[in-house]
């Protein structure tokens, strides 16, 4: 049995979750609703407050999709319930952030301000000029969008400027006159 498939998801009070029999599974809390179509070989069972995925077989293929079937459940009770949120911290002289409306509007360093549209469902926040929240209910929604923004200017590895996520390291390297002569 997988370790993380067999444990059953716990369904908060406020939430409903409504499967249907096209292995699709519905959720609905006090933050929105979510949707998602799962694989069809997983049988997910619901019980008074629980919710548990049995899988058919014990092949590879279906060990392996018996755990993620339950963690995307599991991800998507706590999506409606608490949400989801990635930070990413710009450094670099110059370098900064700000709400336009909706939008997001990056000044990085190229000849032009960048703008960014949030997808739906997800909302942007700047608490200060170098710090960006990207904030959210469905967490793969949540760190794609993240990807994204950190994408345009990824941090470089000699003065570290750019968009990374918060906590995140970035391994420098030395410049020429490290190098040494020969």
């Amino acid at each position: 049995m997988s370790r993380i498939g067999k444990q059953p998801v716990e369904i908060p009070a406020g939430v409903e979750v409504t499967i249907g029999e096209d292995a699709t599974v519905t959720v609905t809390g006090p933050r929105g609703t979510l949707r998602r179509r799962l694989h069809p070989d997983m049988r997910i069972v619901r019980e008074d407050d629980l919710i548990r995925v049995e899988r058919p077989s014990d092949d590879g293929f279906h060990r392996g999709l018996h755990g993620l079937t339950r963690t995307l459940i599991a991800n998507m009770v706590e999506g409606v319930t608490k949400g989801y949120e990635k930070r990413l911290a710009i450094v670099g002289v110059g370098y900064r952030a700000a709400m336009k409306g909706r939008d997001l509007e990056l000044q990085v360093g190229y000849s032009h301000p960048v703008v960014v549209s949030p997808p739906e469902g997800i909302e942007f926040e700047t608490p200060s000029p170098t710090q960006i929240v990207v904030r959210g209910n469905d967490k793969e929604l949540v760190g794609e969008v993240a990807a994204r923004i950190r994408k345009i200017r990824k941090p470089e590895p000699y003065k570290g400027k750019g968009i990374r996520y918060e906590n995140e390291y970035v391994r420098r390297k030395a410049g020429k006159a490290a190098k040494g002569g020969g």
